[in-house]
């Protein structure tokens, strides 16, 4: 079953001075899939899952996520989709300091208005998957920056989306860090099925994903796959970043 689909989609920026940040972008994601999205700076990688997230809307082609047109929608429906659907995890983890890690956790639920029980059900269920338990009373400011990435991660599967999109989601971890938030990923993908995009420009990270899209310039350069072997594929990575050039 295929939950996201990009067809032809363009985003031009400017009315003088025109601006193409995408350029007829197409392709799919699977049920399951956990892809990695790669280029130079300013090749579109930001502007693309920006029109994934519904954050901003394209110029021109078409994005279904579930066989629905998301961009069709409009104030309360759209933010509907978007808790529904959607599960976000970004680099700076965006916590709210006032809440406890178990309060952060269900606040997609809270705003949905599911009962107390049915949330202590659930954020039950998704501290243990991403072994959490000990946290949920303490406040962020207590917690380390791999901690609070994996309550974000947390929040982001609470209501199990349809897609989860990550952006940088180890861009501020230590490398210890940043391993461990990744084979948490790749696991959650794994055991709980959970379709996955994610936007970095960190090889080492890229190489937990199953497929690449390499982007430049606002159009797909390349695609790889991950065979039985991530040193491979990660030396894949660094190969094809070398030949795109630019920084990431």
């Amino acid at each position: 079953m295929e939950i996201l689909q990009v067809t032809n989609l363009s985003k031009v920026y400017g009315s003088k001075v025109v601006f193409s940040a995408l350029d007829n972008i197409s392709f799919t994601i699977e049920e399951g899939e956990f892809v990695g999205i790669m280029g130079p700076s300013g090749s579109g990688k930001t502007t693309l899952l920006n029109m994934i997230s519904t954050i901003d809307k394209p110029t021109s082609g078409e994005l279904k996520i579930k066989d629905r047109n998301p961009l069709k929608l409009k104030g309360d429906d759209l933010a509907l989709f978007r808790r529904r659907e959607l599960g976000f995890v970004f680099q700076d983890f965006n916590l709210l300091d006032t809440l406890t890690v178990g309060e952060n956790i269900v606040l997609p639920l809270t705003l949905d208005g599911v009962s107390v029980k049915e949330q202590d059900k659930a954020l039950d269920r998704i501290a243990r998957i991403l072994g959490i338990e000990e946290l949920l009373n303490k406040r962020t400011f207590e917690i380390s920056g791999g901690q609070a990435q994996r309550t974000a991660i947390a929040r982001a599967l609470i209501h199990r989306p349809a897609l989860l999109l990550a952006d940088e989601p180890t861009g501020n971890l230590d490398s210890k860090s940043a391993k461990t938030v990744m084979e948490l990923l790749k696991e959650i993908n794994e055991r709980e099925k959970v379709t996955t995009m994610m936007v970095t420009h960190d090889p080492l990270s890229a190489s937990y994903c199953s497929r690449i899209l390499f982007i430049k310039d606002g159009a797909i350069y390349n695609e790889i796959y991950r065979g039985d072997s991530r040193q491979q594929f990660y030396q894949e990575i660094i190969d094809l970043l070398a030949l795109l050039g630019g920084s990431n």
